[in-house]
């Protein structure tokens, strides 16, 4: 496999790998109830935020099944929310997509336009044949960033694990190649 090339440029974002710099900007999103409510992590505080800053900051190659490219995506020198990208299996070309954004920004367009970059980039340079996403399916937001994307819900798992004191269903949405809007 390849390398992502770097920075990816779409209309109004930077598309970039993390950098020491950007501890703070992250950690004001993720450190956020309403953030974190579907996600598998609690609201993450400043010293853990710089901790996944240096574990990520290189991580933008694929080489290897399991390999995850995390991405920050900034406006106007602020990041405003993280995109990652996990080669679930090269063999069958299949790569998961994950986003997460500060809520100041959500309704701007800017999820949608940057995880379509990196749906393109999945694709188009990486030679991705499925991109697929999973999601709590009470995360209306992410459902509608999905459909938005193309993706079509191929699965409703119900009381797929225990999540935040309780069984929690699991959506799985999916787009192939030759699907692509």
């Amino acid at each position: 496999m390849t390398a992502v090339p770097l920075p990816v440029v779409t209309e109004r974002l930077l598309l970039r790998a993390w950098a020491p710099g950007d501890v703070d900007d992250i950690h004001a999103y993720r450190s956020l109830d309403d953030v974190t409510r579907y996600l598998m992590f609690d609201p993450q505080p400043r010293e853990r935020i710089a901790e996944l800053v240096t574990e990520r900051a290189g991580r933008t190659r694929v080489e290897a099944d399991g390999d995850v490219v995390h991405l920050a995506v900034e406006h106007e020198g602020r990041v405003v929310g993280d995109l990652t990208l996990k080669w679930s299996s090269l063999e069958n070309a299949q790569a998961e997509i994950g986003w997460i954004f500060h809520p100041d920004v959500q309704g701007l367009g800017f999820a949608r336009e940057s995880a379509a970059a990196l749906v393109d980039v999945a694709f188009d340079l990486l030679g991705a044949h499925r991109v697929w996403a999973q999601l709590d399916p009470r995360n209306h937001r992410s459902a509608r960033l999905a459909a938005a994307l193309g993706m079509r819900q191929e699965a409703h798992l119900r009381e797929e694990s225990w999540f935040r004191g309780e069984w929690g269903d699991l959506a799985i949405w999916a787009l192939l190649a030759h699907e692509r809007p």
